[in-house]
């Protein structure tokens, strides 16, 4: 369990944009502690509060279903280009959803339908238009794409 909570405080930093010193010396502030070895779950727990005080929030809400991944690696890129997106505020809605209103008013015109979940898609030539108008979009805002995955 230690190991899970040290990794939800990686994130935490990674989200807030916290370097390692900064990271230690919040660790120092809430338990005494600045390694996060040493530290007991309660006080990594108290390390995760103090995360959260500064805006962090947990991604995985306790008890919170996660959708399954995308059995197509395509299908994952697109969701890859959509967060991406999102992080870097051109898309307003995230995840699935956000994505999924985005195909259907870019696509559902040209394509006759639009189908109400990306994740059921099977067409490979409609799935290739999804990643190119998303890697236009990435490029319109200056959006780095590292591997880029799809040709």
């Amino acid at each position: 369990m230690s190991r899970a909570l040290q990794r939800k405080i990686f994130a935490g930093c990674r989200e807030l944009g916290l370097d390692d010193d900064t990271r230690r010396d919040l660790q120092l502030a809430a338990t005494g502690k600045a390694s996060l070895s040493e530290m007991t779950e309660a006080e990594l727990n108290q390390v995760i509060n103090a995360l959260e005080a500064r805006g962090f929030k947990r991604a995985v809400k306790p008890g919170a279903k996660r959708r399954p991944m995308a059995k197509r690696a395509d299908v994952r890129f697109a969701h890859v280009l959509w967060r991406l997106l999102h992080e870097n505020g051109a898309a307003h809605v995230a995840g699935p959803a956000g994505l999924n209103a985005f195909i259907r008013s870019r696509f559902a015109g040209k394509w006759g339908a639009a189908p109400l979940d990306i994740d059921m898609m099977t067409d490979w030539a409609q799935i290739a238009d999804v990643i190119d108008a998303l890697k236009a979009w990435c490029k319109r805002e200056g959006i780095e794409i590292k591997g880029g995955g799809h040709a």
